[in-house]
Parts: structure tokens; sequence; C-alpha cells
């Protein structure tokens, strides 16, 4: 199977799609108007305890406050926060922590109000971003993650992620961790650890270390709401969460994103340098890539799957529900049996993608098409649990009910990646009132003779829909010579497929957008003007 990560930069953020087979997996969108992502360290202050709730509210800077549970603050609470004061008194203060006293556990049944004060200073870590109405949510439990390891201060516990079976590597990697760890730094060996060599292991401890002793240093003169630590972005920390053997490219079309990656993949895959790109091409990095389609096809509220079944998926504010239908499938099988399970083995397999791709969380309930053999559920459950494994988030999956409901639980970090497919009509503008389309290429001939002649344009690049695309650039003559045997200028002519049948755009020959005056909009504006008698 092979893995492409495909990252293209716009002025809002970053686009980063990863694609398995040429087939689109994960969806993120990476902005950089935020300040708050999953893995940041603050310095907050404490603004409100509830006694009610058990948990606190913390200022670290957004419109909302902050929500720390005490489930969140961790046993060494009280020694985090001794240690934190004398960083910030202490001008000597070390970044080791070797020399620390640890302070008395806290009681796991105990109360916020005896642990934190209003007003007090506390080092957190967001563990879930700002989603909907709420603010970010907080943990005092700190960590960095590495590629093979995460760095857990205030601890000595050394564990390995459940997913390494092997008896003998799990006791090998906790050998050699207990060997190399600081004292007073606790170490969770991550998956992708398996067989690695102490020198890589080590190379990747030091590496946070150094981030931890930088975050210190920037603690001694931090004031409140500061960031104290900044996780990687979201396109370095998903190289760092998912780079392996299977992956074959990776593809970024800006300049100085594409230096970024390269020395990030120097620092932990050197090896891996090859397979980066740089994409430099005249067509849209996610046209070229056929990825703009697919996010049309897969973000709305219907998605067809292979074989002419279709899933419907519906958002609430308790739970997500998505619903599989036969559609056109149910005379291609002897029996309905027969029928109903084919349809839910390729709907389970779209199902456990249209999770990760949308990054759903929380509840979802799918309701498969019934089936009266367990033995056919069993399959069917047996196919989600194998397509969820590629997952990264932490999920659960039910058995199929009765009724053939399959309940599933999925952590979410971070609001879930929504896309509008649905577009307002671009001939009426959604008012249900439809202009001649013709009109639209009397309206690009307009625009086009006004930037060669009267503008003195040069190296234009016209941005149309494919069916237009094909009406200027077929034929023996086609529209495009023409405007090159009258004007001596060549336009190029491209596929958009964002665009709606009658918008277009024209970017200069630097790439930027050249603004037009709107005339096919304004002949609209007349007629319907002229149908209402004004």
């Amino acid at each position: 199977m092979s893995n492409e990560l495909i990252i293209n930069s716009t002025q809002d953020g970053e686009r980063i799609a990863l694609l398995q087979d040429k087939r689109l997996v994960e969806y993120h969108f990476d902005k950089n108007d935020t300040n708050y992502s999953v893995g940041d360290i603050f310095l907050g202050t404490v603004k409100k305890v509830m006694p009610g709730l058990n948990a606190a509210f913390i200022d670290i800077g957004y419109t909302k406050d902050a929500f720390l549970h005490y489930h969140d603050l961790g046993e060494n609470i009280k020694t985090l926060n001794k240690y934190v004061k004398t960083v910030q008194t202490q001008k000597n203060a070390s970044a080791k922590l070797t020399q620390i006293k640890f302070e008395p556990e806290i009681d796991k049944l105990g109360k916020m109000a005896d642990v934190l004060k209003k007003g007090q200073q506390i080092l957190v870590q967001i563990v879930k971003e700002p989603i909907s109405t709420k603010g970010p949510r907080l943990s005092c439990e700190i960590s960095l993650a590495g590629r093979y390891l995460v760095l857990v201060p205030f601890s000595n516990t050394v564990s390995v992620s459940k997913k390494i079976v092997s008896k003998e590597e799990r006791t090998r990697l906790k050998r050699l961790i207990s060997s190399i760890k600081p004292e007073n730094f606790g170490v969770i060996i991550r998956t992708v650890a398996e067989g690695r060599e102490v020198a890589e292991l080590d190379k990747d401890l030091r590496g946070m270390l150094a981030t931890w002793e930088e975050g210190i240093a920037t603690l001694k003169t931090a004031k409140e709401r500061d960031k104290v630590i900044g996780e990687l972005g979201r396109s370095s920390s998903m190289l760092r969460d998912i780079l392996n053997e299977s992956f074959d490219s990776i593809v970024v079309d800006d300049p100085k994103l594409h230096d970024e990656i390269k020395t990030y993949i120097e620092t932990i895959a050197p090896d891996k340098l090859k397979i980066l790109k740089h994409y430099t091409g005249k067509v849209k990095t996610f046209e070229h890539f056929n990825i703009e389609k697919q996010l049309k096809s897969l973000f709305g509220k219907t998605v067809s799957i292979p074989g002419g079944g279709y899933l419907v998926i519906e958002h609430t504010e308790a739970l997500h529900v998505i619903d599989v239908n036969s559609g056109n499938k149910s005379n291609s099988e002897t029996d309905q049996e027969a029928t109903a399970l084919n349809v839910n083995l390729t709907a389970a397999k779209e199902v456990a993608r249209q999770l990760r791709l949308r990054d759903l969380g929380g509840i979802i309930v799918v309701d498969f098409i019934d089936m009266k053999s367990a033995e056919n559920r069993q399959k069917v459950q047996d196919v989600v649990k194998e397509e969820m494994k590629k997952d990264r988030s932490k999920y659960t999956v039910l058995p199929i009910s009765k009724f053939g409901l399959m309940q599933i639980t999925r952590q979410r970090v971070r609001p879930e990646q929504n896309i509008v497919t649905g577009e307002v009509c671009p001939t009426c503008g959604g008012s249900g009132k439809i202009s001649a389309s013709i009109l639209v290429t009397d309206d690009i001939d307009q625009t086009i003779e006004d930037l060669l002649t009267r503008q003195n344009q040069k190296n234009i690049t016209l941005y149309v829909h494919p069916f237009l695309h094909a009406y200027y650039t077929k034929g023996l003559i086609s529209r495009q010579r023409k405007w090159f045997l009258k004007h001596f200028k060549w336009v190029n002519v491209m596929k958009d497929t964002s665009l709606g049948l009658t918008d277009f755009k024209v970017m200069d020959e630097h790439g930027d957008e050249i603004e037009l005056r709107s005339s096919y909009s304004e002949v609209n504006g007349l007629q319907d003007r002229a149908v209402e008698g004004e």
C-alpha cells in the first residue's frame, strides 16, 4: 500500500491530504490564525474554581476560559506547582529534575478547591482544541511527544505501547529506556519504536530533553497566558507520527514550508529525504493529484460506496448517525441476506474511512442493513475493527445489536473537518431566477480582451470549469488559439473543478488573482430588474 502526503499552502493555512493508493483517507486544514493546538503548553491563571464540577476554568488567552478537571491534574500536581514557582523565583533553577523532592500525591477522590486557588498560576497542556462553543480542554500531566518516545516529567514510570505484543521486544525496550532515561522523567515507548536500536531511541530522547530545557528557560521570564512550549505544526506532527517505510511521496508546493519539512525530516529520518518533493506545476496542487474532486464527493451528506450502495451521514448535538443503504445493489444478489452482507461489508470499510477523513468524534451510531445471521454480523464487525486499526485516534467498537446498530466511540481532540459541498447556483445566485448561462463566454471574452489590450497584461492564466475548458481549448483552431492570433499573447486556460459552471478567475504572471468587474453579474442584475419592472 502506497502512502502519499500532499501539502497545499494557501493564504489561510495549509491543507494536508493523506492518500493511500491514491484514495483520500485523511484531510486536515492547519489554519494560520490559530494559536491553540493539541500539545501546546501554557502558563495559565486560575480564573474560577467550580466545586460542583470538581474542575477549574483557566485563562490561557483564548476567548473562552479553558477547562481543567480534577482527574486531569495528575498525581504530582503539587510537585509541578512547586517546581514552576521555583523556576520563576530562582534564576539558577535547573531544567533537570534530579534534585527535585516530590511532594505527597493528591487524593484521587479529592476536591479541586483543595489544590488550586483563584489567581494561582499553573502550567497546563492542551489535550483538546476549542470545539464549537467550548474552550480548550487542559491537563497538568505534561508530556512531550517524540518520534519513538513520549517524555513525561515528574514521573519515573517506563511503559510500552499495547500495540507492541512481543513479550521479548517489550522487555528489551523497557530495559534500554530504563538505562538511558534521566531521573524523575517517565517515558512512554511508542509503537514505531519496535525493533529500533538504542542510538535512535537515545537521539529522540535527547531531542525531547532539549525541548524541555528550552521551555523551562522560557518559563523563567514568562507572563500569564504565554506559550511555554509549542507543539509542531500539523504537517510536521503528522510526519512524526505516521512516517514509516510505506511512505513513498511527500509533496509540498510552498518553498518555505518545503525547507522546514526538509530540515525536520533530516532530524527524524534522513533516509526519507529522497521522497520529499517540491511541486512547481502550473495546475493547482490538489487539482493535479485529483484531491479536489474527492473532497467534493466525500464530504457531502450522502456518500456513494462501490457497488451501488450509499451512506447518509447526519450530525446531532449528542452523536453522529450513519445510515447504510443498498441503493441499486439490491438486484445483484440471489437473496436478501447475501445482498445485506455484501453492502454492509463494503459500507464498513467506507465508515472507517469517513471517521478518519472527517475526524468525527464522540459517539457514532451506524445503522447497517438488517442481517439475520449472527455470523454475518460478526463478519461486518471484524471488517470495521480491521479497518479502524489504521486510525491513530483512540476508539472503541461495540458489537452489532439485534437491531443492526453498531456503536463506536472515537476520541476527538480537534473540531471535525467540514467542507461545504452544496453550491449556490452560479447562474441565479440562489434566487431561483435563471438567466442565459451562455452569456458567461461573452463575459470571459470581454474580460480577456480588456486585459490584453487596455491593461496590456502578459502571461495571464484563465481558470474555468472543465466544461468551459473544453470549449476554449478543443478544436483545430480553438478560441484560445484565436486569442493568440489576434493579440499575439498566449493565454493559459486551466481546469478548476472547484469553480461553478459560470464562474471564472484570472491570474497574472506572478500567480496573483486579478480583480475583475463582473459584467456577467451586471447583465444578470439588469435582466432581473427588467423582469421585475424596476
